[in-house]
């Protein structure tokens, strides 16, 4: 069954959400500087702790926001999301990379609630364990970054590659808690969406290591943070939505097409 004019639109919005610039091109614009002068000043070893501290944020993000959120609840409260991280990423510009390492866990749980509020709103049950990783499933979808090449990838490619990682999390999930944090599964398809997410990261950490970017200027690239993962979670969630009504193969088609 082909899309209606109403859900073909919904699904073009989707796909400019999704397929935007990345973090790195929207922190540029704001600052006026390359990101790479930022890069510069990062200490030798600044890479393998953001590393760490990106599985470490994603995995408490995991456990800590979604087992509290109410399921049932249909309010989203994007704003207040917004605030809440603007006022870590003042800490974190504030006190430099120490605090930054520190501030992430406190951002990747409100973004991670955020996420859960958006997929409420487009009919996702948080009960769900399908639910609760294709949440987390978004902190992989980062779009074109200057980093990496290898993260400028669709869409849909980056499902398709989380794809044997997030059935083997739901099977498990079926028959145990997201408490169990450190199953197999769990920490393999942390690894995968971290690999991506760190990327992201790392730009931010490079942004707000930039001398003049201080307390304020940390709010700042904080709300770019949030908003960015915003805008991936809406059109992760409408595409999620529309599968549900159409079909995968008619929604791929279909997003290929636009």
């Amino acid at each position: 069954m082909p899309l209606s004019d109403a859900h073909f639109a919904e699904l073009s919005e989707a796909k400019r959400l999704l397929e935007n610039p990345g973090l790195a091109v929207k922190i540029t614009d704001l600052v006026g500087k390359p990101i790479e002068k930022g890069f510069e000043l990062l200490p030798d070893n600044w890479r393998q702790r953001v590393g760490v501290a990106t599985k470490d944020a994603l995995m408490f993000a995991m456990n800590g926001a979604l087992l509290t959120m109410d399921s049932q609840s249909s309010k989203t409260y994007p704003r207040w999301h917004k605030a809440a991280a603007a006022l870590s990423g003042a800490a974190g510009g504030a006190f430099g990379l120490p605090a930054l390492i520190a501030e992430l866990m406190v951002s990747t749980t409100i973004m991670c609630r955020s996420i859960a509020d958006i997929a409420r709103a487009n009919g996702e049950s948080l009960d769900s364990p399908s639910t609760r990783l294709a949440c987390i499933e978004v902190f992989a979808l980062g779009g074109v970054s200057k980093l990496d090449d290898a993260a400028e990838i669709g869409y849909f490619a980056v499902r398709s590659s989380l794809g044997r990682a997030v059935s083997e999390a739901t099977q498990y999930l079926a028959s145990h808690t997201l408490a169990d944090g450190g199953a197999p599964v769990l920490v393999r398809l942390i690894a995968l969406i971290a690999a991506r997410f760190q990327i992201q990261v790392s730009e931010k950490a490079a942004a707000q290591m930039i001398p003049i970017i201080g307390a304020a200027g940390g709010a700042v690239i904080n709300l770019l943070f949030i908003d960015h993962f915003q805008d991936m979670s809406r059109g992760h969630f409408t595409v999620r939505r529309l599968e549900r009504h159409y079909g995968v193969e008619e929604v791929r088609g279909t997003y290929d097409l636009i």
